[in-house]
């Protein structure tokens, strides 16, 4: 294709397929029969899908899977995890199990504060810009009440609005920063919402406020935008035992595991190119949870690592310790997520999942996020310090091998029972796959 296409948003559904198929594939009755073949046979639910986004052509499959016993703070879960990487939903389950007969996870929300900006230049006295910010506050407030009527009678709103000076960091750049409390709803569009009102405010406000002179009333509203960083909407999930009682098949040193896995953690805090990859993990388990319950998996990434280099320094999002015989492992993470609006109450499989978590409020859905992330990071931890990671993760990919050459019924059963006793690579696979069609 060398030249753009005209008016493509416009085209039907299908006559967008059509165009694709004969542009790009050399087969386009094949490539249009594979897309149609991931078309949900119900139209109500596929048009449903159709509009989440724009230009669809298809659905893009990612498997739902589930983790069970999960023993969070004295009661038993099942948590949906939607993710494509295999092993994933079994390390989960692994460490939901282990941990069910050493006290279950325990989980704290510390605080559900969100943040949005109204980032402006202003060009001139600075002393003028705070006696203007502290005489206009209130009516910031007031003037957002339209929006924030509805979220207020649900315990939610606006927290607070401050002035803040970045032109250290920009010439004449300042912010109003504000903080929200949503309640259930991940809140994106109610504080945009209110930004945009705080912009619209402080403009009108600034020609009519007399102490400032002609040039400093021309304040230049840049953008009104939420923040994804959010260092004060905080969950903490944490398990613990006494050492003695980490012995398992694998384990059957507890102190030496402890200790190593301990050092393990150390290596994260202080390696970035180690904790990069530690975060990865436990990432695994968040982005299942936040995909599966119609959340921001994006947003949520983009937060948690900003947060992992909140010293200064990428480091990793777990801890541990030993004190008085008590391993103790733990992490803190900032998640901004909702259980009302958005994919919440479109998506079939959203409210599938939503409803197997039993209905749960926002803060509710942090613990059940945070603790699957826990779970993943606990379990790769304990594949590094004791078997490795292959041996677990290569045996649950062997399927992923088997199917992409296309093995029989007799085949597979071959292959699986010669990988019980062999080492599973990619090569060996393969050569065994060659070795049995001869």
């Amino acid at each position: 294709m060398n030249k753009a296409i005209s008016g493509f948003s416009k085209l039907s559904k299908e006559e967008k397929i059509k165009w694709i198929a004969n542009e790009y594939f050399s087969t386009p009755t094949e490539a249009i029969a594979l897309l149609k073949n991931y078309w949900n046979s119900d139209e109500k639910i596929q048009q449903l899908h159709d509009e989440f986004i724009e230009n669809t052509i298809t659905n893009f499959y990612i498997p739902l899977g589930v983790a069970p016993n999960f023993l969070i703070n004295g009661k038993y879960s099942t948590i949906p995890m939607a993710i494509e990487e295999s092993s994933v939903v079994a390390a989960a389950s692994k460490a939901a199990k282990f941990w069910s007969t050493r006290g279950g996870f325990k989980t704290t929300v510390i605080n559900t504060e969100k943040i949005g900006q109204v980032h402006f230049i202003y060009t001139g006295d600075v002393s003028k810009l705070n006696s203007f910010f502290a005489q206009t506050k209130n009516k910031f407030f007031k003037q957002a009440e339209s929006i924030t009527v509805n979220m207020q009678k649900r315990g939610g709103g606006i927290l607070d609005i401050v002035l803040n000076d970045k032109t250290d960091l920009l010439p004449n750049y300042f912010q109003l920063h504000a903080t929200f409390e949503t309640k259930d709803s991940m809140g994106a569009n109610f504080i945009n919402s209110c930004l945009e009102q705080f912009a619209k405010t402080l403009k009108e406000e600034a020609h009519n406020y007399d102490l400032f002179t002609q040039s400093e009333k021309e304040i230049e509203v840049v953008m009104s935008i939420l923040s994804n960083y959010v260092p004060n909407c905080l969950v903490r999930a944490e398990v613990s035992c006494p050492v003695s009682e980490l012995e398992e098949k694998h384990i059957p040193n507890p102190e030496e595991f402890a200790h190593k896995f301990i050092q393990a953690v150390q290596i994260a805090e202080v390696e970035p190119y180690r904790a990069v990859t530690h975060n990865k993990g436990i990432m695994n388990g968040v982005d299942a949870v936040v995909l599966a319950t119609g959340n921001d998996f994006r947003a949520v990434e983009a937060g948690i690592h900003a947060y992992a280099s909140k010293n200064g320094k990428y480091s990793s999002l777990s801890h541990a310790k030993i004190e008085n015989g008590i391993f103790t492992f733990w992490l803190e993470i900032p998640l901004a997520l909702g259980t009302v609006g958005g994919l919440t109450s479109l998506h079939p499989l959203v409210k599938l999942s939503l409803e197997m978590l039993e209905k749960p409020s926002a803060k509710e859905l942090m613990q059940f996020v945070a603790v699957a992330g826990l779970a993943q990071n606990f379990a790769a931890l304990r594949s590094l310090t004791t078997t490795g990671i292959q041996e677990g993760h290569m045996k649950m990919h062997l399927n992923n091998i088997i199917n992409q050459f296309e093995a029989s019924d007799e085949e597979r059963i071959l292959i699986q029972k010669h990988f019980k006793k062999n080492t599973v690579t990619h090569s060996a696979v393969v050569t065994f796959i060659e070795e049995i069609r001869k």
